[in-house]
């Protein structure tokens, strides 16, 4: 019996039903498996109904805000439609904006445009690169990685305090890490900010699929989410909050859709006159399938209930993170420490195993799927594993020669170790088996050795086909 079914507490949801779940994939020691996917924190499966809304509403599939026929009318009206559903999901206050963008990349780039021209921005070291890197034109302070949320609301008040007060500022912070999952203090950073005169942007792209979040109640000024991470495919994202700076600024696309009004000047030049809605910075076709789906996996989300969701997944991490821990070999990556609130996002590392030949065992030998890497969070993973910045590594790409399996982290042959770590990730699809078949080939690896010879192909680290098995 599984552990989960002997302490389950009644209250608590099923997984919910996610595209793929019944998919098998192929061992390397021979047969089929049901895969486990367990890398939620890259891209979350879809969930079955958003799938089935998306199928339902295709057929009427029609141009938005541009067509006079009865296809183009609906669908404009499914656009704005969901733009008030994601205005609910998130709690927007009523003069809120909400922007859909391509991802939680392009929204921060997005807002990176529209700053004030003399904006200082406020950005952790901890930061996944899309949080960290598109601020380029502001003048940015990088805040060194906290070890406990106090220090990261103290860190933050003496920057703040130190900076120019008379021009304006932004913090820009994650609400739950890409590689730890743990949970930061938005609500008091928040505080913080204001009470230096400062906004804030929330990075929700791993908290909006885990946990629920409400720009009013947390008093940030924007939140950013990707739908990939929702449960929601097809390559939208969402920026939404104070619409002064948005409007203000030049659109970040220009085009047809944000503009209001075109005309010929009589030196041959053009005025244009912008739209002051979210239409502002939504210029061409709208990705409407996209749109559609996150509003459907946000009311899916809603509808399942929110609170046990969050509480099924607790179980979830708990189990892991108990697991882990029965491996002396195992190290869990924290800042905060093991009492710090997180949802389903692990990353450790294991002792005498590169981390990119552990991942492929655990897929080609268990038909698990997990990550392994530096996570587009390079300062900070180098910082978690007590790293020089100069150390070798990067996201996915172990260095080795080609042929030759990478080296372990703590390899004693005197080449230089490489840098990565593993990252496991789950949520609201993720069965039971899933996570009890992870901790056991943890385990199993860990005490009995892989089955299986790997090399490196193309940055890759996969079974040597032409071995035999060990």
């Amino acid at each position: 019996m599984s552990v989960f079914t002997a302490a389950a507490d009644q209250s608590l949801c099923t997984p919910l039903p996610v595209l793929g779940k019944d998919v098998t994939v192929p061992l390397v020691t021979g047969g089929e498996v049901t895969y486990a996917a367990l890398d939620y924190a890259a891209s979350a499966p879809a969930l079955q109904r958003v799938w089935d809304d998306v199928a339902a509403y295709a057929p009427y599939y029609g141009s938005v805000h541009r067509g006079a026929g009865y296809l183009s009318q609906l669908s404009t009206d499914l656009f704005e439609n969901s733009r008030a559903t994601v205005a609910e999901f998130l709690g927007c206050r009523a003069d809120d904006q909400v922007i859909f963008t391509r991802s939680t990349t392009d929204s921060l780039n997005l807002l990176a445009a529209v700053v004030p021209a003399d904006c200082q921005v406020f950005v952790y070291e901890t930061e996944h690169h899309a949080s960290l890197l598109p601020w380029r034109d502001a003048r940015v302070t990088y805040l060194n990685a906290p070890r406990t949320p106090a220090q990261a609301v103290e860190a933050l008040e003496r920057a703040l305090a130190d900076r120019d007060p008379y021009g304006p500022a932004l913090v820009c912070v994650t609400g739950a890490s890409n590689v730890t999952g743990e949970l930061w203090p938005v609500k008091e950073l928040a505080a913080a900010a204001h009470a230096h005169g400062a906004r804030i942007v929330l990075d929700a792209a791993q908290l909006a699929p885990h946990h629920p979040v409400d720009i009013a109640e947390l008093d940030v000024d924007w939140v950013a989410f990707s739908g990939h991470k929702l449960y929601a495919p097809f390559g939208s994202g969402v920026l939404a909050g104070r619409a002064d700076w948005l409007q203000d600024a030049e659109p970040y696309l220009a085009g047809g859709g944000a503009s209001r009004k075109v005309a010929r000047r009589t030196d041959g030049g053009v005025d244009v006159e912008w739209h002051s809605t979210a239409a502002r910075h939504e210029a061409g076709s709208p990705n409407v399938i996209g749109v559609y789906s996150i509003a459907s996996a946000c009311k899916a989300l809603t509808e399942a209930g929110f609170d046990r969701l969050v509480a099924r997944e607790q179980q979830l991490v708990t189990r892991v993170r108990e697991g882990l821990a029965e491996v002396p070999q195992v190290k869990v990556l924290s800042l905060f420490g093991d009492d710090a609130p997180r949802v389903g996002v692990i990353s450790f590392v294991v002792e005498g195993w590169n981390s990119s030949h552990f991942a492929a065992a655990l897929s080609a030998e268990y038909g698990i799927g997990v990550r392994d890497g530096l996570f587009c969070a390079h300062p900070l993973v180098r910082t978690l594993l007590g790293s020089d910045p100069q150390d070798p590594g990067e996201c996915g790409a172990p260095e080795a020669e080609p042929g030759e399996l990478p080296q372990s982290r703590t390899d004693s042959t005197g080449g230089t170790p490489l840098l990565n770590a593993i990252r496991v990730s789950f949520g609201a699809g993720t069965p039971d088996e899933h996570i009890e078949r992870f901790v056991r080939a943890v385990k199993e690896l860990v005490s009995k050795g892989a089955q299986w010879k790997y090399r490196t192909e193309d940055g890759r680290c996969v079974p040597d086909r032409g071995a035999a098995q060990l």
